[in-house]
């Protein structure tokens, strides 16, 4: 497809985002006024479905998901996880809400809350946003507000490597989540998602395909040194997205990769 073709309709996209957005922030912040949790929390699940569903209708951006038997479906009892997705786009930060039966509570820095419409009506909702200058105080809001959701239910979900990486590329992974895992005795699950074969970092140009999303089987924490439950998550995770989206990952660099994260 040409880029002209693509700018176009990455153009509508963006349109149908924004022209979708503000009714139903002002509906959210209108239903907050009355009640929270989770009937919001699927209020704000609907427009996601409308944001992915217009990357499909629009832009020809479809997705298949694997491994969604290793977690807890909406009907089970069973406490809850930790979501450590791989991070390329923001993709999966819209799609991975519709896809989970439970709420998720992203943690996410401060300065999105002041996104008009869109940063207003998440700050709504049970999410935890942090000020990233103040790593301790961070550290100690996402362990004291991560240990209060998960007792309501609410699944954590936070991106390891912290920011988005290229398609083919590494991020470091940080131990944020395996430590809240390891102190709230709380599994932890890997994902692997080819966002950015269709959505690239830093780019409004989204192309036609498939992004693939795999989710790993849970991981024990319990009596876990954070660190290496850290490193065994990243394997998981980095050795998917070879198998994935093998064209995106040169032969030689496979083994480095297994390298660093032992």
């Amino acid at each position: 497809m040409s880029n002209l073709v693509a700018l176009v309709r990455s153009l509508l996209f963006l349109f149908w985002m924004g022209a979708t957005v503000v009714p139903y922030a002002i509906a959210v912040l209108l239903a907050s006024t009355l009640r929270r949790g989770a009937p919001l929390y699927w209020m704000c699940v609907a427009w996601l479905r409308l944001v992915i569903g217009g990357a499909r209708w629009i832009c020809g951006v479809h997705h298949r998901v694997q491994g969604l038997q290793h977690v807890p479906d909406a009907r089970s009892a069973q406490a809850a996880v930790i979501l450590a997705p791989k991070h390329q786009s923001t993709w999966e930060t819209f799609a991975l809400p519709t896809l989970m039966p439970h709420p998720l509570a992203y943690v996410f820095k401060r300065e999105l809350l002041h996104i008009p419409f869109f940063g207003w009506a998440m700050g709504r909702l049970d999410m935890i946003h942090i000020d990233r200058s103040k790593r301790a105080e961070a550290w100690a809001r996402v362990a004291e507000q991560g240990a209060q959701l998960m007792a309501q239910g609410v699944w954590v979900i936070m991106f390891p490597e912290g920011t988005r990486t290229p398609r083919g590329a590494q991020g470091a992974y940080k131990s944020g989540a395996a430590r809240l895992a390891v102190a709230t005795g709380t599994p932890i699950v890997p994902i692997a998602v080819t966002s950015a074969r269709c959505w690239p970092r830093r780019s409004f140009l989204l192309r036609p395909g498939t992004i693939d999303v795999s989710i790993g089987r849970p991981i024990d924490s319990r009596g876990r040194d954070p660190d290496e439950l850290m490193r065994e998550s990243a394997r998981w995770v980095e050795a998917e997205m070879r198998r994935l989206d093998p064209e995106a990952y040169p032969a030689a660099g496979a083994s480095d990769a297994a390298a660093q994260l032992r």
